[in-house]
């Protein structure tokens, strides 16, 4: 009798069911790893993450959508006008107990979570609207703040990986609020860009808060993704999504303020700030640093291939030929480029709890 396949997305349905823990799925991957050598056993998808498993999932999550507007309304239609939000909040709950924790549907948590967001944070404000000299940064502050904390609550409660996302989006736009100057906001509205305001060589409040969010970020999502290098359960999947906001928090920081040096310097340092980067990224297995600064790589290409001569259509056809050849060329062979790099380095702490690679060519 023939032995049926046995995949990873077996392994993954077990431990969302339950039946197994993911240290105990782990283990029978590192075995499996072992006997077929290390990388070259994993399947090709090395960043998992799903919004819906089926169009299911899509049907559920419309229909909460009606539902909770209609229950919405109907407390509106009565005179519960104040008690929305809070109501809003717990309905939220009290549906995620059944298809979060028992059904363990994706999308359907997912619109649950933005309902109890919204609930929680419109509950802050409206009391906080209530009073008769609201001042809108304290308030803009309370509420990114429950909203952080709100999330936390969340994530703890049904273990959403999606959750950590909006639970630091809130922090960050708390940093803001906390951070931002009088000057930072006035030299936004008056040059309609982003670029000065991430800039650490002017001290830029909103530049420091980005940077010091970003390595938070980063810090925590390796937390994460170290105690799950197979990537099979909610902690890679937790540290994916705080990897997508640590990514172009710390690559637009740095890239922004090396680019605004201008002239061979300011382009050579971002380069070497952009190889950096792509070679923490391969390290680490995460393609989203790479994302973040794929503008950033165009920039360098448009310099070396015209300097600083004028833009031409023909020039430019070139830069997005260039650099569509060099992300999909990385894309491409990022597993093998990613073992070569793994095998090249010495060993440094941590590197075995990171996402397993080739160990011979």
């Amino acid at each position: 009798m023939q032995d049926a396949p046995f995949s990873h997305e077996d392994l993954r349905a077990a431990v969302a069911a339950g039946t197994l823990t993911e240290p105990q799925a782990a283990a029978v991957i590192g075995l499996a790893q072992a006997r077929l050598n290390g990388r070259q056993a994993m399947a090709g998808e090395d960043e998992p993450f799903e919004f819906f498993r089926g169009f299911a999932e899509i049907f559920i999550a419309v229909g909460l959508i009606i539902l909770i507007s209609g229950i919405v309304a109907l407390m509106a239609l009565v005179g519960m006008r104040l008690a929305i939000p809070l109501g809003l909040a717990v309905l939220a709950w009290w549906l995620a107990e059944y298809f979060t924790l028992k059904r363990r549907m994706v999308l359907p948590s997912i619109v649950l979570l933005g309902a109890f967001g919204i609930g929680v944070g419109g509950a802050v404000l409206s009391l906080q609207l209530q009073q008769a000299w609201p001042n809108p940064v304290s308030i803009v502050q309370l509420v990114t703040l429950t909203g952080a904390a709100a999330m936390a609550i969340w994530y703890w409660r049904f273990r959403l990986p999606i959750a950590m996302f909006f639970l630091g989006l809130s922090l960050l736009a708390a940093l803001y609020v906390a951070w931002a100057s009088p000057a930072d906001v006035i030299a936004f509205w008056e040059s309609g860009s982003i670029e000065g305001l991430f800039d650490l060589s002017d001290s830029s409040g909103f530049g420091l808060a980005t940077l010091g969010f970003g390595v938070a970020a980063f810090v925590a999502a390796m937390c994460f993704d170290m105690r799950d290098p197979y990537r099979l359960g909610r902690m890679s999947s937790s540290g994916f999504w705080l990897h997508v906001l640590a990514a172009p928090a710390l690559v637009n920081t740095v890239a922004l303020s090396l680019l605004n040096i201008g002239g061979t310097v300011g382009f050579v340092a971002l380069a070497a700030a952009l190889g950096v980067i792509s070679i923490l990224a391969l390290v680490i297995d995460r393609r989203s640093f790479v994302t973040a600064g794929v503008v950033y790589f165009g920039f360098v290409i448009a310099w070396l291939i015209r300097g600083d001569g004028e833009d031409a259509l023909t020039s430019w056809a070139a830069i997005l030929i260039v650099l569509g050849m060099l992300i999909t060329a990385l894309g491409t062979f990022w597993t093998p480029l990613r073992a070569t790099l793994m095998r090249a380095l010495p060993d440094f702490p941590g590197k075995r709890r990171l996402p397993p690679f080739a160990e011979t060519p």
